[in-house]
């Protein structure tokens, strides 16, 4: 058993335990509680929420005191403003980046690309886990739906399976 999520250590997607079928992917912080909303999940949803808050705004009080020590070094209008552009510039495009992620697989090498603007940009990325956090698990819409469309595939795959083909009418006629 994983000690932080209360799941089994199985790989998700692998068949595992008496039922059988695919298992649920679990999520940061939320583990399997979000399939059927268990094991407070709310509580977990609203630790998610509360703490990207507190997580977005102490960030901000940090590029806060960042920005006071560029009025200290007296570094000019130019380079203040461009320091200031470049923060909401890449929080915008973290923001972005991370909202999509939240409803599709991101590419990996875009991704790898933009590492940078996201690493600048992470109060942005902060404040989509928020909004997010606000309707539902960050990721949970996409998880769902991956994980309805295997069990629907593993139970056809299981529904077409039932019965013996020897006593069908095509196995008669080959046998009779």
């Amino acid at each position: 058993m994983s000690d932080e999520t209360g799941s089994q250590d199985i790989p998700a997607g692998s068949s595992g335990g008496a039922g059988g079928g695919p298992r649920p992917e679990p999520l940061r912080f939320f583990g399997t509680t979000w399939v059927d909303h268990s094991g407070g999940y709310a509580l977990r949803r609203a630790a998610v929420c509360v703490g990207s808050l507190a997580a977005a705004a102490a960030s901000c009080l940090i590029l806060r005191f960042a920005y006071e020590g560029l009025q200290i070094a007296d570094t000019g209008s130019f380079v203040t403003v461009l320091v200031v552009v470049m923060f909401a510039i890449c929080s915008a495009l973290a923001f972005r980046t991370t909202w999509d992620g939240f409803g599709g697989h991101p590419d990996p090498e875009r991704q790898a690309r933009l590492r940078g603007l996201l690493a600048i940009g992470f109060v942005g990325s902060l404040l989509a886990y928020f909004f997010r956090s606000l309707t539902e698990a960050p990721g949970e819409k996409l998880h769902r739906e991956e994980y309805e469309a295997a069990r629907k595939r593993h139970d056809q795959r299981t529904s077409r399976r039932t019965g013996n083909p020897s006593k069908n009418a095509k196995g008669k006629r080959r046998n009779g």
